[in-house]
């Protein structure tokens, strides 16, 4: 899991067309830590090889503004982002981003 500032970083994962999770949440919401460590235990499961990424909301405002408006996603904190073929394929926020979810993408 791989953290990300900046437009460029997410423009470079978007042009590379392989698959990939991105997280967006909030340091001080204990819905967005919950989140986070659903996240996490995600992406440490053994056979996952699944490619994760998270940003900061209050500390990257204008790359989650930016992903909010490329990808066409109503931005909510946390919120998680699937994106294949450089396109965001799937969506999910608030307490449905839990582990079981996150595995029943591909």
């Amino acid at each position: 899991m791989e953290k990300i500032n900046e437009i460029a970083q997410f423009e470079e994962l978007v042009e590379s067309k392989e698959p990939f999770f991105l997280l967006k949440h909030s340091t001080t919401c204990p819905v967005s830590a919950a989140a986070f460590e659903e996240y996490k235990a995600f992406l440490g499961e053994a056979g996952t090889n699944q490619k994760g990424y998270y940003l900061a909301v209050r500390e990257s405002r204008e790359l989650s503004n930016y992903i909010a408006e490329t990808a066409n996603i109503r931005h909510e904190s946390p919120q998680v982002i699937f994106f294949k073929n450089g396109q965001p394929e799937w969506n999910e926020s608030h307490w449905k981003i839990t582990k079981d979810n996150l595995a029943s993408i591909r």
